[in-house]
């Protein structure tokens, strides 16, 4: 049987789409398969790790008749990619194999029977549906996806918190050394929602999401611990972390005495030189800021030093303060804007990193001892 026949890049793009989440190496050999339905000329593709779901539905050429079946995801990805993109390619079924062919080439692969493949239990009542646009959504990741933390033994910081009520949709990450906030306004109301969305899920959301036209929506719905996305011709479902997020708002530091506004490529340039020289264990940058100007060094083990100056519009008091700078890079480098502000009080406080005339984004970082 004909599974499906079509150009190479539609194929390999509802590949793409669905494979993000598939591991090369699993203890469960069929979850490096994609799960593949065939109903008439509708193939459904689906990948899962147990706690995420992915699936998309397209349209491709091919014999009439239903087939169920999984085939290596990865494997046929590689091969795909290895086509030229104009090439029209066919895959066939039969038995417990699947042959890729296009123009001279030919390529068998192993299957695996689709009963065996372990689909998501949803829940089965979600709630009430809203939708916002793709965009908002991409954007908001993209402002705090860098300040999420990475295997951290308090597994509700290895995620994003997602907010939403009214109008408002507040999304919040922090590894406890930093905490980074975007809030959009939107059109309409949402119902109210707190959860907290996987690491795993937020940069998959990531890589699908569109950030083109407006009216490109994400249809979404939450359960007790899990969340629905529908987007694009696809369906991802997903489990939430379990567990209390720490009050954010205790975090950001108010009430700053003194506050400067500069250009954040200037600022970004002069840390990634300074970054060169910095310990690899504790990438330490010293800045010192006084009135009309901002000194930024650092140093290492090799008694290697480096320091930069940045002329500022600045007045108040002196302040010598430590900070990691990969994390003052990660922030800077996720924003477009022009001019950065920069909140202190003393060289034992927070910095507070926000950008002008905006509300929707608040960067915090806590000071390091050099």
């Amino acid at each position: 049987m004909i599974v499906l026949k079509a150009p190479q890049d539609q194929v390999l793009g509802a590949l793409q789409a669905v494979s993000g989440i598939v591991e090369r190496r699993h203890t469960l050999p069929i979850l490096a398969n994609v799960l593949i339905r065939k109903t008439g000329n509708q193939v459904e593709l689906t990948t899962s790790d147990l706690e995420i779901q992915v699936r998309t539905t397209v349209q491709f050429d091919g014999d009439a008749g239903n087939l169920s079946t999984t085939v290596g995801a990865r494997k046929l990805i590689d091969i795909l990619r290895s086509m030229p993109a104009d090439q029209t390619v066919s895959l066939t079924s039969n038995q417990n194999k699947m042959t890729l062919q296009g123009g001279k080439s030919r390529f068998t692969l192993q299957t695996l029977p689709a009963d065996d493949f372990p689909l998501v239990q949803e829940a089965a009542d979600f709630g009430p549906a809203f939708s916002v646009p793709q965009k908002a959504l991409k954007g908001l990741i993209n402002q705090v996806h860098f300040a999420m933390a990475v295997h951290d033994i308090r597994y509700y910081l290895n995620g994003i918190l997602f907010v939403a009520e009214g109008k408002n949709l507040t999304l919040v990450a922090t590894d406890g050394h930093r905490l980074a906030l975007a809030q959009a306004e939107l059109d309409t109301d949402i119902p109210k929602q707190e959860v907290i969305l996987p690491r795993k899920t937020v940069l998959e959301l990531q890589r699908l999401l569109k950030d083109g036209k407006d009216d490109d929506a994400i249809e979404m719905r939450f359960a007790g611990n899990q969340a629905k996305f529908s987007f694009s011709g696809m369906e991802f479902v997903t489990k939430l972390v379990e567990g209390k997020f720490p009050d954010y708002n205790r975090v950001i530091p108010k009430n700053h005495k003194f506050r400067l506004t500069l250009g954040r490529a200037p600022l970004l340039s002069s840390l990634q030189r300074a970054a060169i020289l910095t310990s690899e264990k504790f990438k330490a940058v010293r800045l010192t800021f006084e009135p009309g100007l901002l000194s930024i060094a650092s140093s290492n083990a090799e008694q290697e030093e480096a320091k930069e100056e940045i002329e500022i519009d600045y007045g108040g008091d002196k302040i010598e303060t430590g900070f990691n700078v990969t994390y003052l890079m990660d922030a800077l480098g996720n924003m477009s804007q022009d001019m950065v502000c920069i909140d202190l009080n003393d060289s034992a406080s927070s910095a507070l990193l926000t950008i002008p005339d905006t509300t929707g984004f608040k960067y915090v970082v806590m000071p390091m001892r050099i």
